[in-house]
């Protein structure tokens, strides 16, 4: 990518406090919202902490990906633990198929898009090994009205081999059940905040 976006686990800005949001499990004070900076478009993404298995902050046992969106991409980088395992030494699956959905469901968050997955295809193309890095990538291929087309691959960070491929369709939110979810998690779009950082780098 030619900008990246910088995630981190900050305060709810706008109420000031690190409350989870209402109804969906987790001790008040523990994590944080989720501050993502999309550098493509110069818009953050604030969602308050909540229980999805794959990047939720208050689910003690999911993955807890850290999601990073530029334009209509989002990637991510991490190491299996072993608890995800399938076959000896092996990630389990059903969580690659996890890593996958989860990049390409974020890709739509950009645009102020909300979808759930209709269907999804994946190939895997070799072992991902746990405890070993990796980076999945997703990205929006096509857009007819209310089904958004996306595509997707998990790789090998060092070498670029590729692990994993998928192609989804998900079904966006019409603009009611949009504004629903939007509301219950507090999600919203804002201006981006300035790198603190002077050198603007990585964390």
């Amino acid at each position: 990518m030619t900008s990246e976006a910088r995630v981190a686990r900050v305060a709810n800005v706008a109420r000031g406090t690190t409350e989870p949001v209402d109804g969906l499990g987790g001790t008040a004070g523990r994590e944080p919202a989720r501050l993502v900076t999309d550098a493509g478009s110069g818009m953050t993404i604030e969602v308050a902490p909540h229980r999805c298995f794959a990047c939720g902050a208050l689910n003690e046992h999911g993955i807890h990906l850290d999601l990073h969106v530029d334009g209509d991409r989002c990637w991510t980088e991490l190491a299996l633990a072993d608890r995800f395992q399938g076959w000896d030494g092996i990630a389990h699956g059903g969580i690659i198929c996890t890593i996958l959905d989860e990049v390409m469901a974020w890709s739509l968050a950009a645009t102020d898009n909300w979808g759930l997955t209709a269907r999804m295809s994946v190939d895997f193309k070799r072992p991902v090994r746990l405890g070993v890095p990796i980076r999945g990538e997703g990205w929006i291929t096509r857009v007819r009205r209310r089904l958004v087309e996306t595509a997707a691959r998990i790789v090998d960070p060092v070498n670029g081999d590729v692990l994993a491929t998928a192609t989804a369709t998900y079904v966006a939110a019409d603009a009611e059940r949009k504004a629903e979810l939007q509301a219950r998690y507090r999600f919203r779009l804002t201006p981006a905040v300035a790198d603190p950082r002077p050198d603007g780098g990585p964390a």
